[in-house]
């Protein structure tokens, strides 16, 4: 995998707003592939240990908190979205409230 799209991937993460979520596809289209979400997770996962990145605030399309388990506890990544005043309906971020569009946001 080329170092600009990881560059790109961290880029965004570190970028997305306090109380906001974005996707793995909104990040994968902003990267130049739209259908590169699962990319997009790859280097997500690669880089978990970097604490200092805002990786709680990616998640699926439908709000689904995928990278729950790339946490200390399956727990944390709702606990830190819920912190950040982010609501749930079940286990789902209510992504139309939240979201993000690094596309409309950002230039890299």
């Amino acid at each position: 995998m080329k170092n600009e799209f990881i560059e790109k991937v961290l880029y965004v993460v570190e970028n997305i707003p306090f109380g906001k979520v974005t996707t793995y596809g909104a990040i994968g289209k902003f990267c130049g592939t739209k259908s590169s979400a699962r990319m997009v997770g790859w280097v997500l996962s690669k880089n978990a240990l970097n604490r200092t990145l805002p990786f709680h605030r990616v998640v699926n399309r439908d709000g689904t908190l995928t990278g729950k388990y790339h946490f200390l506890t399956p727990f944390l990544m709702k606990e830190l979205l819920i912190a950040e005043g982010i609501k749930f309906s079940g286990e789902n971020v209510i992504i139309k409230e939240y979201f993000w569009d690094p596309n409309e946001h950002l230039i890299f």
